[in-house]
């Protein structure tokens, strides 16, 4: 049984797929038993009031008026050309124009000015004779829209760039395939500079022109903005792991190498951190045994210095203790010394104050018995002038002082309520006499009733 040969079938399909899309609108129509459509902009409809339609497609076009008074909306980021029947040339062209539009005599073309991008899958034979699949995108946009409606076809209604597209990526595929077939597939591969190098130099010629002077060397009036390659991918799976199998194997042997020399390695490292280990461990136990015998020195040291410390202060407590014991027992013994002086004082002072006491007392004694005495040779001496003045005394002097107290005596009476009169007779000449007289007198005015 032969072998199916699936490279043919996929290059016969695509080939079926390229003469379907490269049929222009009416007849894309007429083989799907679609009705026919006007390919060049839109006869405006009936006679009516005036409305706004807008027009069916990729481009937002508002037809407003009606029959022969109709105005073409068109946005601003799209290009168009009005025609009119009898002008060789356009009414108007240009992006964003709207313009006065009557359906009998004139058609318009309206097409999109946005970048296009048109994806690539390129199925390429390689210098090898291999199966490649080559995709990429390449990014394009109308430059000169007064050349590019004259030569190229934006009759289909629902998509106007479809046909374009479709034209540039069949030119990006052949020129791919073209730059591919003189590769090796580990150059495609590997490097896809010169393939995007070929197919811009290709695309620009065709779309750009060569600068010349005549219409046919300014091209199609588009301008390639950027192409790029995204992929190639051999097509046969064992092709695919054969050339895969050098460098995995190379990437194995490294990769084994590294493992064995990691090992190694580690194992070295492992010998070497075991003995360093090791090496630290013993040099710790030296110097932990070091620190010991110096810990034990100095704890050894600060026992037996604690315990001298502590003998001499127990002695030095207890002299300490002794000199306040005999300090205590001088102090006490002063004190009792100081006590019985003072006691031998107080007793001698008591003795003293007694004897002065007494000597106080005999001398108070003796002043007394002496004021005593000179008291009564005062009394007796007294009585003896008083004696003496009265037998000394006269009867004149004895008037005389009786005259002198009788102011004193007078005022010491009471006011006389009434006025009696005393009679003095008799004798007046002798004391006896008078004071005789001065004793009734008195006696009259005690007894004398009071007012």
């Amino acid at each position: 049984m032969a072998a199916k040969n699936n490279y043919l079938d996929h290059v016969v399909a695509q080939q079926a797929a390229l003469e379907e899309d490269l049929r222009s609108g009416p007849a894309r129509a007429e083989s799907a038993g679609a009705p026919t459509r006007g390919a060049l902009g839109k006869r405006a409809g009936r006679i009516g009031p005036a409305r706004e339609t807008p027009a069916q497609g990729p481009v937002d076009v508002r037809i407003t008026g009606f029959w022969r008074w109709q105005t073409v909306l068109v946005p601003p980021n799209a290009f168009v050309v009005h025609t009119r029947r009898g002008r060789a040339e356009p009414l108007h062209i240009g992006v964003g124009v709207s313009f006065r539009f009557d359906p009998s005599t004139d058609l318009y073309l309206v097409v999109p000015g946005a970048i296009q991008t048109i994806l690539i899958n390129a199925y390429c034979i390689c210098k090898e004779l291999q199966g490649v699949l080559v995709q990429g995108y390449v990014q394009w946009i109308i430059d000169d829209f007064a050349t590019a409606y004259r030569k190229l076809d934006f009759s289909d209604a629902e998509d106007p760039m479809r046909l374009v597209n479709v034209q540039l990526r069949e030119q990006a595929e052949a020129a791919i395939k073209d730059k591919v077939s003189t590769m090796a597939v580990r150059d495609v591969l590997s490097d896809k500079q010169p393939i995007i190098e070929e197919l811009t130099a290709r695309l620009r010629t065709v779309a750009e022109g060569s600068g010349g002077e005549s219409r046919n060397d300014r091209g199609l009036g588009l301008n390639i903005v950027t192409v790029q390659i995204k992929e190639a991918v051999v097509s046969s799976n064992t092709l695919w792991e054969n050339l895969q199998r050098p460098y995995r194997s190379e990437q194995d042997r490294v990769a084994r190498l590294a493992e064995l020399e990691a090992q190694q390695s580690v194992s070295e490292r492992q010998v070497a951190v075991a003995r360093t280990t090791e090496e630290r461990r013993i040099e710790n136990e030296r110097e932990l045994a070091e620190l010991r015998a110096r810990n034990e020195a100095a704890r050894f040291d600060r026992e037996a210095v604690e315990a001298l410390r502590r003998t001499n202060r127990e002695h030095d407590d207890e002299r300490a203790v002794a000199e306040l014991a005999q300090e205590t027992a001088l102090q006490a013994l002063r004190l009792e010394r100081e006590r019985h002086a003072e006691q031998v004082e107080n007793t001698r002072l008591q003795h003293e104050l007694a004897r002065q006491q007494l000597e106080a007392e005999l001398a108070l004694a003796q002043a007394r018995t002496r004021a005593a005495h000179e008291e009564q040779l005062l009394v007796l001496e007294r009585d003896k002038v008083g004696i003496d003045n009265a037998n000394g005394r006269s009867a004149t002097n004895i008037q005389a002082q009786l005259v002198q107290s009788l102011p004193a005596i007078v005022s010491r009476m009471p006011a006389p309520a009434e006025l009696k009169s005393v009679q003095i007779g008799g004798d007046t000449t002798g004391l006896t006499g008078i004071i005789a007289q001065l004793t009734e007198i008195v006696d009259a005015v005690r007894h004398s009733p009071k007012g």
